[in-house]
């Protein structure tokens, strides 16, 4: 289980347990999805939508009763992310959605970090993440107090903590940041040498695009870092016309390959804008089949690197969240103050 503040799995007592709903695959629920089905019949086979379509039914049944809203990461699958999500994006868009929304309860279906940041961002709701154990290898890399430490070894120097970290972490530094916007929130400071933490590779790539001096920490996606630039060279020799674009989050050999590097919403945006023949995304899988499911006149060849964690959340854990109302998000009120303020200062920084 990823470090960070302390986790309780709780039912929120504000809330009855409804009865589950039942999951039967009947005409009426064929006909009520039938709309969503269309949407991702690319990228659902037609075997699986028989038991996927009873859960997406009581699931959007559910968010009316709770007046909840799901927000979802684009690493979610195609059957959440079209069918079940109410908002969906990269960590940067969540955390703007997660402050936003007027619903009382906050489904995330992303990863334990993800939650951290909505409920910092909403302490009065409930937040809920369908499995507790959906965690972060990046997240898991650094505490605290690696961070008071740190700020020991450089003082004076400013920090940066990405997104994908505890609450604990967030608490600790100056303003967080995004792949989206990793380079903007540096400069933003106005300082020669910024500390940036967790993930090694994406501090490399900041570091190539500004003359700031970048300290970074060792952490790392064990997602992004399995790809290699060996790797994007046997794709590009099968076909000339292949575009690759990559996330920062992976090694400099695999973004030295890329014809483009970005974000999950900046990939996603690039495609619709330059509408490839043919193109490989280099990031977890499940992100080629959402982009695929809207843009269908462009071929997706998918290296399939799957998050495990991301991976732990499902359309039946999620109806099990909104039914018991688990699991719930705490974050220690001591530590939100603290670690709100370096999230503001992220999702306020102006384009």
């Amino acid at each position: 289980m990823p470090t960070g503040a302390n986790r309780t799995l709780q039912r929120a007592p504000k809330h009855d347990v409804l009865p589950m709903p039942s999951l039967e695959y009947t005409d009426a629920v064929a006909k009520e999805t039938a709309h969503l089905y269309e949407r991702v019949k690319d990228v659902v086979p037609a075997i699986e939508w028989p038991f996927f379509a009873p859960y997406i039914k009581a699931i959007n049944d559910l968010k009316a009763a709770r007046n909840a809203v799901i927000l979802a990461h684009n690493y979610m699958t195609p059957e959440i992310f079209h069918c079940v999500a109410d908002k969906v994006g990269d960590s940067l868009q969540l955390a703007r959605l997660a402050g936003e929304t007027d619903a009382d309860v906050i489904v995330q279906c992303g990863v334990h970090f993800m939650a951290e940041t909505s409920k910092i961002l909403n302490p009065e709701k409930t937040v809920l993440i369908p499995d507790m154990e959906a965690g972060c290898s990046l997240a898991e890399s650094i505490t605290g107090a690696d961070v008071r430490l740190l700020r020991e070894a450089h003082p004076g120097v400013p920090i940066v903590a990405y997104v994908n970290t505890s609450a604990e972490v967030k608490a600790e530094v100056d303003i967080c940041c995004t792949s989206a916007n990793a380079v903007q929130v540096v400069e933003s400071l106005n300082a020669p040498k910024v500390i940036m933490l967790p993930d090694q590779y994406l501090a490399q790539y900041v570091a190539s695009q500004t003359d700031v001096e970048i300290i970074s920490w060792k952490g790392a996606c064990e997602v992004h870092e399995r790809f290699t630039g060996e790797e994007l060279r046997a794709y590009r020799e099968t076909d000339p016309n292949l575009r690759i674009i990559a996330h920062p989050e992976c090694p400099q050999d695999v973004i030295a390959e890329a014809d483009y590097t970005g974000s999950t919403s900046q990939m996603t945006k690039w495609i619709e804008d330059h509408k490839p023949s043919k193109v490989v995304l280099v990031t977890e899988c499940s992100m080629a089949d959402n982009v695929a499911a809207d843009i269908r006149d462009v071929e997706f060849v998918r290296p399939c690197n799957l998050c495990p964690h991301m991976k732990r959340i499902t359309l039946a854990k999620i109806l099990d969240s909104l039914v018991h109302m688990r699991e719930e998000v705490e974050v220690d009120p001591a530590l939100i103050e603290r670690a709100r303020a370096s999230v503001e200062r992220m999702v306020n920084l102006k384009s």
